[in-house]
């Protein structure tokens, strides 16, 4: 099984192409369980709700992952999370970065419009762009395998496919459905 994780700042497309390509590559995707909690419990959020996300959306991923898909796509991941921890609390448990890593992650930069859809909290100037150097710098940190998916709507279709296809042929995952 491949798992690629989406990651970045807020309404960069993530979750619309996860959704999208999981079904194109014959995969399996994995919603982002802090968009939940979040509409379910508000947005005033302590670092004990961050845990929460965090082991709400391990809980998602071991469930799908159960079914053994060929690809799995992750609209986020408890790095994600750590990147929230530091932006909201200047602090990210150790816990955030302990969890099981994805094969790839690709990293979607803040430079397409950002929407405003109730749960979002980053969405202008300067705090967009520290919210996506965050993202970046927790991939830096752990260590993990990571693409940088920019440009506009289009371009980052084709480039996510084209990742996704390149990742799949290496790993001999290949036809996709």
């Amino acid at each position: 099984m491949i798992t690629v994780c989406f990651h970045g700042a807020e309404s960069t497309g993530k979750s619309v192409l996860a959704e999208k390509l999981a079904q194109e590559f014959g995969g399996t995707w994995v919603p982002e369980y802090g968009r939940t909690y979040c509409e379910e419990r508000g947005t005033d959020l302590h670092m004990a709700d961050l845990m929460a996300i965090a082991e709400g959306q391990a809980m998602a991923v071991a469930a799908t992952a159960a079914a053994h898909p060929k690809l799995l796509l992750l609209d986020t991941d408890q790095l994600m999370t750590a990147a929230w921890a530091e932006m909201l609390f200047a602090t990210v448990p150790g816990e955030l970065t302990s969890y099981p890593k994805a094969d790839l992650y690709l990293l979607f930069t803040p430079d397409v419009p950002w929407i405003d859809d109730g749960t979002r909290f980053f969405g202008k100037g300067p705090l967009r762009s520290r919210f996506a150097a965050l993202a970046e710098e927790v991939l830096v940190r752990a260590g993990v395998r990571y693409q940088t998916i920019s440009g506009g709507w289009a371009e980052r279709e084709k480039a996510t496919r084209a990742a996704l296809t390149t990742l799949m042929a290496a790993r001999s995952v290949w036809p996709v459905k």
